[in-house]
């Protein structure tokens, strides 16, 4: 796989996501208090943007009159068909063990840590011109 420098991490802030392409491939990225996770952006089922679909909770019920939400943030629904899947693992809520989104490995790395390289040009002044050597 080949590794992306993706954004600053000040530029997704928690709770907020960001679609990119990466190698032909449209990932969209979560913020989870801090935490990144990317998604493929393509539901399993017909093709619908995750990017574009709902982000919630789960509602649970362990008998019938009592319910429970918790994991706020968590899950992403497909805005098509409402299949909803985990955003920390790409598992589908409805059958996690065969159906899932494709998850991608995401993480927060120092800059220092990178091996950035920009592309740059020889630049120079003649007679008040700008010239930039391609």
């Amino acid at each position: 796989m080949t590794r992306h420098v993706v954004a600053p991490v000040a530029e997704i802030a928690p709770g907020e996501r960001r679609l990119v392409e990466l190698d032909g491939k449209r990932i969209v990225l979560f913020n989870l208090e801090g935490e990144f996770f990317a998604l493929s952006d393509r539901c399993p089922h017909q093709g619908g943007p995750l990017s574009k679909g709902p982000v919630m909770g789960l509602v649970q019920s362990a008998c019938p009159g009592e319910y429970s939400y918790d994991r706020e943030g968590e899950i992403v629904r497909c805005p098509w068909h409402a299949w909803e899947f985990d955003i920390r693992t790409g598992k589908s809520r409805f059958d996690p063990r065969r159906m899932k989104v494709r998850a991608f490995p995401a993480c927060v790395e120092k800059g220092e840590a990178l091996e950035l390289q920009a592309e740059t040009f020889p630049v120079s002044v003649e007679q008040e011109y700008v010239v930039v050597e391609v």
